[in-house]
């Protein structure tokens, strides 16, 4: 039995974060992640995709920030259990909880703490004829080395940030890059999509708008994609990589078992504290749910602070918190 004061299910950065606000109140940690890594999405989607809205950094690479914040946790020596997966929680006389894993590993803690990002998540993919005969054989859903399509033609296919992203980045990289996208607005960072908008005027790009995905076909490989046009005309691109970027269809996974108020996949909390509707359980980041919620890592930075002022009087009963400023050398008073 691992014995320790907060168990947060799930590493990405904003379950990584929280160990660092736990650590400066004095509380210790251990992780869960079914990823066999620690990073959550950053690690296992696309470790190198720029990220530009952590403050201090105009520009940082998804694996680069997940690195910092291990650095930044060190100190706090939390644990971790990873390539396993939470499937249930059993409330105990004392009201601190017993966290079991898939693989039977044990947690006892005081507060449990759900970062679980979108859950357990696979990409969505568009129906088109031929996708699934060219999985990796030319059609990808993540960038985790964008070295691998280094002198490639590439066609990427997408609205939202990921796909401008991707698109701004492999433009410096693949020998062609062209990006379809069935509106002619994007979901995305309007910056992002500017900076798109500015790579296809000076030629750098090929902005399709106002087209969908038809099908893929080749030899063994990705050799051709082939989508209708905003005039009804039937077109063909030659490519050797075919990347849609749709988003990720969220699996709660057991966690909808465990007697949470769900809306839509996503836990509802209370944004005092981002307590759920069970005492001593938490939600954070992706997985929570809010008026006025927006999914952004920053957000989850801003709950974690939040949420463990609340978690302290569960592991501190005897003690008051008076948090009152963070200096360089921790927390000011508590």
């Amino acid at each position: 039995m691992i014995s320790t004061d907060l168990c947060i299910i799930g590493a990405g950065p904003v379950g990584l974060f929280a160990v660092f606000e736990a650590g400066l109140l004095k509380m210790r940690c251990h992780l869960i992640d079914t990823l066999p890594q620690v990073g959550g999405q950053l690690s296992e989607i696309y470790p190198q995709k720029p990220i530009y809205d952590i403050p201090g950094y105009p520009e940082i690479k998804a694996q680069e920030l997940v690195e910092r914040l291990k650095e930044q946790i060190a100190p706090f020596n939390p644990g971790f259990t990873l390539g396993e997966r939470v499937e249930k929680l059993e409330k105990q006389a004392d009201g601190s909880i017993i966290v079991e894993t898939n693989d039977g590993t044990k947690v006892h803690c005081q507060v449990v703490v759900i970062a679980g990002g979108l859950g357990c998540f696979e990409p969505r993919k568009p129906e088109i004829k031929g996708l699934l005969d060219f999985e990796g054989k030319g059609v990808e859903y993540m960038v985790k080395n964008p070295e691998h399509f280094r002198n490639k033609r590439v066609v990427l296919a997408g609205g939202g940030d990921s796909a401008l992203d991707w698109t701004i980045f492999l433009a410096d990289i693949a020998a062609k890059v062209s990006l379809i996208h069935r509106g002619d607005t994007f979901r995305g960072a309007p910056d992002s999509a500017e900076k798109v908008h500015e790579l296809a005027s000076t030629g750098k790009i090929d902005l399709i708008l106002q087209s969908n995905l038809l099908s893929v076909s080749g030899d063994k490989h990705l050799q051709e994609v082939r989508f209708i046009g905003r005039d009804q005309v039937e077109k063909t691109i030659e490519a050797d990589y075919l990347i849609p970027l749709f988003g990720l269809s969220p699996k709660l996974g057991p966690i909808a078992e465990w007697g949470l108020n769900i809306e839509k996949s996503a836990i509802e909390v209370n944004t005092f504290d981002y307590s759920s509707n069970i005492e001593r359980i938490y939600a954070i980041g992706d997985i929570n749910t809010y008026p006025g919620k927006l999914k952004l890592i920053l957000c989850g930075f801003h709950e974690s602070a939040l949420m463990v002022q609340s978690a302290f009087k569960y592991v501190y009963p005897d003690q008051k918190l008076s948090f009152k400023y963070t200096t360089v050398y921790g927390v000011n008073s508590f």
